[in-house]
């Protein structure tokens, strides 16, 4: 290489992109496991998802204190003695709960895998679930909500999705410090045993796998008592409450307001919801977008402005958020329809739109920098119900949309009338 010539400048729009395919292997009990095999490190992830989000509970934050509480104790082992083990071999062991699903997350060396397997199969079958442990969880959680609710932007996340979704549906429910009292141990053990030791688990895997990986999960989970079911998410009834405007005072000495526009949305399975992000993104989806570029950049009201699309399983919504200041809320909301009308009444120029199709295709080409993100791309695909025909579809709208279709779509999508409005001080 003669490094007294710079390379060629290629535009990202000009890249051939390609999904690098799974491998599907199959447990005993029916699992399946979609794993990459690729990297340099010896290096695994292995995630198991479950059908155990707060949309299958029958009582508000069971789900989530169910997941959090997975690594607090079983038969045998103390939540020290958990936490331990994974430490001793330099892994991190993590659970998150969603709207649908639950996950639990192991990152180790590959050749410690075999000595982790077991206790995450024993977490997943033999959890008991402390009474100690969740009276220490319900503390921290009542302490750690009191102190949120002081904040006017989780006041704000909160509400905008009760107003697009309904207070009953899991994407607009939320908690209270009652909630957590009335949550029992006897709540928690029966979600476990049916979500989680008798639910339905999907596994992801990703690194440079060892050759013999597949036999160790079939070994660890392929006889467990999983999967013996098909489990399908609830279809909740979307309620959004009438009334769009909505002005709230959580701290009448505030000095800032959270402000959220919301829109109900089609999910990605919609027609229009590709092309939608490329709108999005010239609107406001990167710091280069015209929300930026006005509200933040002209008129100095917000450190950053974004607008963005929800990736729901059930349905979606259309978001602006931003904070500004007290004073310049309502011009904040004004500056926002501004923009809004523009992209109505004005076809985006060839200039915008190659940069945006440049910044939409350099950001698909770092979400795939590594097996761990290339998996994370095919859970998210394989969970919405959707296949690489999807990836390569996204591409072609992204490089091929034009200004006229995208200011159709400013039409039929961005009316103010249809979004809901929420300011929070």
């Amino acid at each position: 290489m003669n490094r007294k010539i710079s390379p060629n400048i290629v535009d990202a729009v000009d890249f051939d992109l390609q999904l690098k395919p799974y491998t599907l292997h199959t447990l005993d009990n029916g699992i399946q496991v979609y794993a990459i095999d690729a990297g340099a490190q010896e290096v695994t992830m292995i995630e198991w998802v479950f059908k155990a989000g707060n949309c299958f509970e029958n009582k508000n934050i069971v789900a989530a204190t169910t997941s959090f509480l997975l690594k607090n104790g079983t038969s045998s082992k103390t939540a020290f003695a958990i936490n331990e083990h994974f430490e001793m071999y330099g892994a991190h062991l993590n659970r998150h709960c969603y709207n649908e699903t639950a996950s639990i997350t192991l990152h180790s060396l590959n050749k410690h895998v075999h000595h982790l397997l077991p206790v995450v199969a024993e977490i997943v079958t033999d959890s008991v679930f402390p009474e100690e442990e969740l009276a220490i969880y319900k503390q921290n959680q009542k302490q750690r909500l009191e102190v949120n609710l002081k904040k006017c932007d989780f006041i704000a996340n909160r509400l905008i999705d009760e107003y697009l979704f309904g207070k009953q549906h899991p994407y607009g429910k939320y908690t209270s410090t009652l909630d957590y009292d009335a949550i029992t141990q006897a709540d928690i053990q029966q979600f476990f045993k049916t979500y989680y030791v008798n639910g339905f688990c999907t596994v992801f895997v990703a690194g440079k796998l060892a050759s013999n990986l597949i036999e160790q999960l079939n070994h660890s989970f392929g006889q467990l008592p999983l999967n013996k079911q098909a489990i399908a998410f609830p279809q909740s009834l979307v309620l959004p409450t009438a009334e769009k405007k909505h002005r709230i005072i959580n701290d009448a000495n505030g000095v800032q307001g959270a402000i959220r526009l919301a829109r109900p949305f089609p999910n990605r399975h919609h027609p229009d919801f590709a092309k939608v992000q490329v709108l999005n993104n010239v609107f406001g989806g990167f710091f280069g977008s015209r929300l930026m570029s006005n509200i933040r950049e002209d008129k100095g009201y917000t450190y950053g402005i974004h607008a963005y699309l929800q990736n729901l399983i059930q349905a979606s919504a259309w978001m602006v958020s931003t904070e500004a200041g007290r004073d310049v809320c309502e011009a904040t909301i004004s500056e926002v329809y501004i923009e809004m009308e523009r992209l109505r009444n004005e076809p985006i120029s060839n200039d915008e739109l190659h940069l945006v199709r440049n910044f939409m295709m350099g950001s698909l080409l770092g979400h795939l920098d590594g097996p761990f993100q290339i998996i994370a791309r095919w859970k998210s695909y394989i969970l919405n119900g959707l296949d690489e025909q999807y990836f390569y579809n996204s591409l072609q709208t992204i490089k091929t949309v034009d200004a006229q279709t995208l200011q159709e779509l400013a039409n039929r999508y961005l009316q103010p009338d249809d979004f809901y409005e929420l300011v929070v001080v």
